[in-house]
């Protein structure tokens, strides 16, 4: 009884002395309804923007009855998508903000703000396709009228989503959507794009009360690129001083030429096209958000699912008849190393992604700078595989609206592919060398191709003897010339090697196999090349929407014609030579020249300006085709739409030989 008197109670100590640690439970998010309710702000913020759009489009009308022009108001277009001159930082921003919050859509629980019915979910989403359009619609359409007006408002409008935007993200910087913080991160290029709309348009409004602001659409006429760009081309070109007998470049030299094929460059005298810009900017979008959704969606879970891992890992292997070790312990730590290899390998699969679609942007504005110069010149044969009449068509003003969308439709799935066929190769490439070599365990892989080791010594000596024999036995060098020899010896092996290069072959269509699918899966969110042959081109819509796309650009905003209007716009009221500088652009001379202005024009400069007219149609690519002399030629007297010279020269010395020798036949007659 003493010893029960004297214990004390409330002591539990001896309940912790094989105390196990307890894990740290899972962190879970509740909803959050931001201070600024959704609902409510787009309420508000629609009513503001048509209220907006009302007045734009009676300062539009005014515009354009003070202009002298008819229109109707309400149709106010957004902006001049064939206009290169334009400051494209407004429109490359507002179809930022509105990717983003079409890339969310497909994961929101309530595609529309203004209702949560989730039973017709599908119809909601439908609707919002055309809600958010309209509702960013006038961010962009203010600054169309280059009005002082159109920037206040502007400046009114993106500081009010801006200032929405954030103030939501700082109430509400979890969310149980998919990761904690993914709508956070997901939200930041679309509060970039907004800020920068707010900043951009009070400059905007700063520059037009000093009158440095053009306040005229019609200034991308009289704008100096085209005519800048116009003399460039006309520019004479220095000789260049390569000598002929220069030897073949170094291998160092073609390393660093390969890695400057994929870095771009800016040049003063070249603007991409506004939809091009456009196009690239959402790409790089596109990009980030498919990299934070596979990120964010993959490896919390991997995460989750490694820390949560025990002995009773053990019995469930064991079910499977795999037995890691005896140690259940022992089976936990393998198993825990080899999810975090799985982790592993799944991020270096999405880095990868990221860095090899980085690398194709830079690629494909290098070859869209190309593309269009060379239609430019009118080398058609450039882009398209025959010749074609660079002019507006319907599928290619269809291919021309959809050209931004397709790009960025073509990078998120892309990136899905890459991803997953970088992860399996990653896979194999660890668990089936990497980890056998590092542990000495699970070496399937090596006693395979161990077992096999006749089979490849074989291919390996054929293949070598067929090369050996070719560089020193079949092949004889005299005079310069390479020829055959043993004729009679190459036909014996190439009979008794049939066999064996059969097997050859069989590893050779394994190779071009993987070669071509991942050709094709690393350039898939590229649609300014094909990933057909040449001559079915036409048969990947991507290329086909891509080609489709440069004849309107190429058609409709041809620096050259541009270049060429703006002179013809010119009022005849500027100055007292214009009549003599109208002369003098038309004869091909003003653009090449401009500081000597004369007041009469001599018969030799109309001439020389003739010849140089007449010169530059006679080169023209594009025009090679219509001349019914040239009609007559083969296809391979042609190379990218010029006429081969070869050819052109071999047709006339059979024609020299063809007189020489129907004259001999007449004087052998005589």
């Amino acid at each position: 009884m003493s010893a029960e008197a004297g214990k004390d109670y409330y002591d539990y100590s001896d309940w912790y002395e094989n105390a196990v640690p307890t894990k740290p439970p899972i962190e879970i998010i509740p909803p959050c309804d931001p201070t600024a309710n959704d609902g409510l702000y787009h309420i508000c913020i629609a009513a503001i923007s048509l209220v907006v759009m009302l007045i734009l489009a009676v300062l539009a009308r005014r515009q354009k009855v003070g202009d002298g022009l008819k229109g109707v108001p309400g149709l106010l277009s957004p902006v001049n998508f064939l206009d290169h001159t334009q400051h494209k930082g407004l429109s490359v921003a507002v179809f930022g903000v509105l990717f983003c919050k079409m890339f969310g859509l497909a994961l929101a629980p309530n595609p529309l703000p203004f209702t949560k019915d989730t039973q017709y979910k599908e119809y909601w989403l439908i609707l919002a396709l055309f809600y958010y359009p309209a509702l960013y619609y006038p961010l962009l359409a203010c600054g169309t009228l280059h009005n002082k007006v159109g920037y206040v408002l502007g400046s009114l409008l993106s500081w009010t989503h801006f200032g929405v935007l954030v103030w939501q993200k700082v109430d509400c910087p979890k969310t149980p959507q998919i990761y904690k913080y993914y709508a956070l991160f997901s939200s930041l290029p679309q509060i970039a794009c907004l800020a920068f709309l707010s900043f951009q348009y009070p400059l905007l409004l700063f520059k037009g009360l000093k009158g440095t602001e053009k306040s005229n659409a019609s200034e991308d006429l009289k704008s100096s690129y085209y005519r800048d760009y116009v003399k460039k081309i006309l520019k004479k070109k220095k000789a260049s001083k390569a000598s002929a007998s220069s030897s073949s470049p170094k291998l160092s030299e073609r390393i660093s030429d390969a890695f400057k094929s994929y870095i771009y460059t800016p040049e003063e005298v070249f603007r991409f096209p506004l939809k091009l810009a456009i196009s690239l900017v959402v790409a790089f979008i596109a990009l980030y958000q498919m990299a934070l959704l596979l990120f964010t969606g993959v490896v919390p879970t991997l995460q989750i699912v490694r820390r949560g891992v025990d002995e009773d890992i053990a019995f469930l292997l064991a079910g499977f008849k795999i037995i890691l070790s005896d140690d259940r312990k022992e089976v936990v730590k393998i198993v825990v190393h080899y999810m975090w290899c799985v982790e592993v390998c799944y991020i270096s699969a999405v880095t990868l992604c990221c860095l090899v679609n980085l690398a194709m942007f830079m690629r494909s504005m290098i070859l869209h700078r190309s593309n269009l110069r060379g239609l430019y010149r009118g080398d058609i044969y450039n882009v398209y595989n025959c010749q074609r009449s660079i002019r507006p068509s319907r599928p290619a003003l269809v291919c021309w609206m959809g050209y931004t969308s397709y790009q960025a439709a073509f990078i998120c799935l892309g990136m899905i592919i890459q991803t997953l066929v970088f992860f399996i190769c990653l896979l194999f490439f660890v668990f089936l060398i990497i980890i056998p070599i590092f542990y000495g365990k699970n070496m399937m892989l090596f006693h395979v191709i161990g077992r096999m080791w006749p089979f490849w010594l074989m291919l390996f000596l054929a293949v070598l003897i067929q090369h050996l024999t070719s560089r020193f036995l079949f092949i004889k060098k005299e005079a310069g010339t390479r020829d055959l020899a043993n004729r009679g010896s190459l036909f014996l092996l190439t009979y008794l090697l049939f066999p064996v290069n059969v097997l050859a072959g069989v590893l050779l269509g394994i190779w071009r196999l993987v070669i071509t699918a991942l050709f094709n899966i690393v350039h898939f969110g590229r649609i300014d090349i094909s990933l057909l042959n040449r001559s079915v081109e036409a048969f990947d819509p991507g290329y086909r929407c891509y080609a489709h796309y440069l004849k309107i650009e190429v058609s409709q905003s041809h620096p050259v014609m541009k270049a060429f209007c703006g002179l013809l716009l010119q009022s005849p009221g500027q100055d007292k030579g214009s009549g003599q500088a109208a002369r003098d652009a038309e004869e091909g001379i003003q653009l090449v020249s401009q500081d000597k202005k004369q007041n009469k024009v001599s018969n030799g400069k109309r001439a020389r300006g003739h010849w140089h007219l007449l010169y530059t149609l006679v080169n023209n690519p594009s025009l090679v085709g219509s001349r019914k002399h040239f009609q007559r030629q083969s296809s391979e007297s042609f190379i990218n739409g010029t006429l081969n010279r070869s050819s052109k020269e071999e047709s006339k010395k059979e024609g020299s030989t063809t007189e020489a020798s129907k004259e001999a036949e007449g004087a052998a007659s005589n």
